[in-house]
């Protein structure tokens, strides 16, 4: 089959469309999962919270547990049911940062686990409040550790973007798949798709590598 330069350049307006909503539902995506994994991590951790670990431990389960394609259903087809209704970027967006703050919560666990005993002595040799030895001595010291971790959670987040297409995002399958339709034309617009793909998602795994090196220093 003959490749057909016309119908790249017809396919870039979609693909600039595309990409834009892409990057967006990864940059709020991403920010959502390290937020709220931060948090689920927290309230797994502290002591002085028990009745909160086991409802928190019993959603993060049945989030990582089930797929995300049945989350993205339930968010934007059942909750209508119940007077809850948001658009499709909206729903997208908190589904998957909702699916892997699941993950990064885990990351974070790890990485607090990590830090060594003597520090946790340390503040509390120095009388340091609570709230001090999270901010000034565990969290700096765990983040640091998992931030290599965390940049490989957002190139997963960056390949599952396409899943959102079927709450109908139009982010850069959703635009191939558009283009398609109206064009009859597939071998390009999908091709331009995977190259785009790999040009986003090999450079940040080799910066997430380079990262990692450094701060394992």
């Amino acid at each position: 089959m003959k490749w057909d330069w016309n119908a790249v350049s017809d396919f870039m307006p979609y693909f600039w469309d595309g990409l834009k909503v892409t990057l967006q539902i990864l940059v709020l995506g991403s920010l959502i999962s390290f937020v709220l994994g931060l948090v689920w991590a927290l309230l797994m951790l502290t002591p002085t919270l028990p009745l909160v670990r086991w409802p928190v431990g019993i959603v993060t389960e049945f989030v990582r547990d089930t797929p995300l394609l049945v989350q993205l259903f339930f968010l934007f087809y059942v909750l209508p049911e119940w007077g809850l209704t948001f658009s499709a970027l909206t729903t997208g967006v908190f589904a998957i940062g909702l699916h892997y703050s699941t993950y990064t919560m885990q990351v974070y666990r790890a990485g607090i686990e990590a830090v060594p005993v003597g520090q946790w002595e340390a503040a509390t040799a120095l009388n340091l409040p609570v709230r001090r030895t999270w901010t000034a001595v565990i969290l700096p010291q765990a983040i640091r550790r998992v931030v290599p971790a965390l940049g490989n959670y957002v190139i997963a987040m960056l390949k599952d973007t396409p899943i959102l297409m079927v709450i109908t995002v139009l982010e850069l399958m959703g635009r191939a798949r558009l283009f398609s339709q109206d064009h009859f034309q597939f071998t390009e617009p999908i091709t331009v798709i995977g190259v785009a793909f790999i040009l986003i998602s090999y450079p940040a795994s080799l910066l997430i590598r380079a990262l990692e090196r450094r701060l394992v220093r």
